[in-house]
């Protein structure tokens, strides 16, 4: 139903699209959803992993022979284009729509990433990454803000931290990739580094095939007083997966007054002065998740060759079983989100991973742990921190209303990838560059107190979002005042 006011402008919108997404089975269409857009976290784990597991080859490199401090000043760049490239489309995507900019930022990956392999300098190679990084960042808005509205309410924790630790699948091709190309004898010193960032380049040509099946999600539609369309794109999917739509009744719809823009400062306001617990939370949980992250992860290669003289082009395979403990992590852990609830099992995941991290940091300070025995001490550590990671994810992008979901998504990852991941890298790459066991330790007490930090502001003033609606999770800003 639509009423047109006199202005013209707005519109009062009653629709059941929200319930009938919602009450809609897993199908095909879901696993098409999931592996569109999903591989997104694929293509930024290989991105990071290919940077970590290359680090030794760029040292090495006749041409560009970067030293310690130029391997993490290189994964700050990336990680300061993810944080504009957020910033940028996440307002776009609200604006935009969610289709038209996943292929957009698919496209500035895609060429980014392509470019990488013909650089020639240290700024050529650090523009690139942080081109490639703007690609990736803006591809989270999109991709997270058509997930969460298109996955039904009772599957969507489980699906969520599950996409997000598909990032270790990238991990492990980026892993696997390095290994093969950086083979000694195989290709020339200064070739089988370039030749690794086309794996990239490849899977996401891919990808771009798939998305042209997705259509629009339709809450956007809806939000922006385009009702026949989303009534279009809805009908079509319920077709697709043999689902009659619901009987139409009040119990089930919600009433919206709708206009087709909404002005950016409402949203922000939105997300900062209408929710302040929840944005403290997303801050809070974003930072920590991205210094553990980004702080250990970039610098693993560094530590394995400064510390145990790992050869550089035999660092991917130490890097396979780490992966893998952060794939299984959300996997398995996943559906408690759902079940046992989100603010015990998001607490327990941070608090875990920072209590793990100082006791493996100990042993490798008092050098009681070789080579082997500090990747397998990390597989356990990321089993438990990639799902926490990944509800961090999950708690911003459904913690707010939907016409600000995208821009939330940008926000939290912009702001707590600038506060506690850009420098993170550059930091450790200094630690490990002293040569002491005790600096990197320093680092590894930091990380593993933000954790713990992270884990008592969830327990505080956590959000009990699990199998709840999106517009009941946060009531969206265009409803109606008669809608309850």
């Amino acid at each position: 139903m639509l009423d047109k006011g006199m202005s013209g402008r707005a519109a009062i919108i009653e629709t059941d699209i929200p319930a009938r997404l919602d009450g809609l089975p897993w199908t095909r269409f879901h696993t098409l959803v999931v592996t569109a857009l999903g591989v997104t976290w694929i293509l930024d784990g290989l991105e990071v992993t290919l940077a970590g597991s290359i680090a030794g080859a760029l040292q090495q490199s006749p041409i560009l022979r970067f030293t310690e401090a130029e391997v993490g000043a290189v994964g700050s760049a990336y990680l300061a284009g993810a944080v504009g490239g957020a910033l940028l489309f996440g307002y776009l995507t609200d604006r935009l729509g969610r289709r038209k900019l996943f292929f957009v930022t698919l496209g500035i990956y895609l060429s980014a990433t392509a470019a990488t392999a013909f650089s020639w300098n240290f700024t050529s190679f650090a523009l690139f990454r942080f081109l490639t990084g703007a690609g990736i960042g803006g591809e989270y808005t999109a991709i997270n803000s058509a997930i969460q509205e298109l996955v039904p309410a009772r599957f969507r924790g489980r699906t969520d931290l599950a996409i997000n630790g598909s990032f270790w699948l990238g991990a492990a091709f980026g892993a696997f990739g390095a290994v093969t190309f950086l083979q000694p004898g195989w290709l020339p010193p200064d070739l089988g580094w370039r030749a690794a960032f086309g794996i990239g380049a490849g899977l996401g040509l891919g990808v771009l095939v798939l998305r042209r099946w997705l259509p629009e999600s339709p809450r956007w539609l809806i939000l922006h007083d385009r009702l026949a369309e989303a009534e279009i794109v809805v009908g079509d999917i319920e077709r697709r997966v043999g689902a009659a739509p619901p009987r139409h009744s009040a119990n089930n719809t919600i009433r919206l007054s709708v206009a087709a823009r909404m002005p950016v400062a409402r949203m922000v306001m939105a997300i900062l002065r209408d929710y302040p617990q929840r944005a403290v939370l997303g801050l809070v949980l974003m930072a920590a998740q991205a210094f553990f992250y980004n702080a250990i992860f970039f610098s693993y290669a560094l530590v394995l060759t400064r510390f145990y003289s790992v050869p550089a082009a035999s660092v991917g395979w130490y890097i396979l079983p780490f992966a893998l403990g952060n794939f299984l992590g959300p996997l398995v852990l996943g559906p408690l989100f759902d079940v046992v609830g989100r603010k015990p099992m998001i607490g327990a995941t941070y608090a875990l991973s920072g209590v793990l991290l100082a006791f493996i940091g100990w042993l490798f300070r008092q050098e009681l742990l070789d080579a082997t025995q500090l990747t397998l001490g990390w597989s356990v550590i990321f089993f438990f921190a990639s799902a926490a990671a990944s509800s961090a994810y999950l708690t911003v992008s459904e913690s707010f209303p939907l016409e600000a979901r995208a821009l939330a998504i940008a926000l939290f990852y912009a702001l707590g990838t600038a506060v506690g991941g850009v420098v993170s890298p550059w930091l450790f790459g200094i630690l490990v560059g002293t040569g002491e066991r005790s600096a990197v330790f320093a680092g590894y007490l930091l990380g593993a107190g933000l954790m713990v930090a992270a884990a008592a502001t969830e327990f505080a003033i956590g959000v009990k979002a699990e199998r709840q609606p999106l517009e009941s999770v946060a009531r969206p800003l265009s409803a109606s005042a008669d809608w309850t």
